[in-house]
């Protein structure tokens, strides 16, 4: 895959949050908190705020995207249909090359993201009871290191 990897515009807000939404909804195992509308207001500010960076196909859909704020993952998420294609290895791979540390928690029923980050050069630093997450749930702490 040769990604055209951007940033985000105040345009992308719906399609980000829509990719967010999906994502979020799916897990049978993970309470949906959020409304699509506040979706699309989260999104929003992660962009107003600079974090986010989105792989955009030739036709002009939003494939996937990363909001980072310094060196903390806030979130990586890809479209259903485009994922396995490379998209959010492309997206880990452009965000490893604006850092030096990169961290970010995942919840450790998602055995699929923790095999992932792992697979990308991540390694687990802590788990927790999730009593710092908005769902309750209990996550892994991953953190990656740029080769010096």
């Amino acid at each position: 895959m040769s990604p055209d990897i951007r940033d985000a515009r105040s345009t992308d807000a719906g399609k980000i949050a829509a990719i967010l939404t999906e994502a979020m909804d799916t897990p049978p195992w993970k309470p949906n908190l959020h409304s699509g509308a506040q979706d699309v207001a989260h999104c929003g500010r992660m962009i107003d705020k600079g974090w986010v960076r989105v792989v955009e196909s030739g036709d002009g859909r939003i494939l996937g995207f990363i909001a980072r704020n310094g060196e903390e993952i806030d979130a990586l998420f890809v479209a259903a249909p485009e994922r396995g294609q490379g998209v959010g290895v492309a997206l880990l791979d452009d965000a490893k090359a604006r850092a030096n540390r990169l961290e970010l928690w995942t919840f450790q029923r998602n055995t699929g993201a923790q095999k992932f980050y792992e697979r990308e050069g991540f390694a687990e630093v802590t788990r927790s009871d999730g009593a710092g997450n908005q769902e309750q749930l209990p996550d892994v702490r991953y953190a990656w290191e740029a080769k010096t």
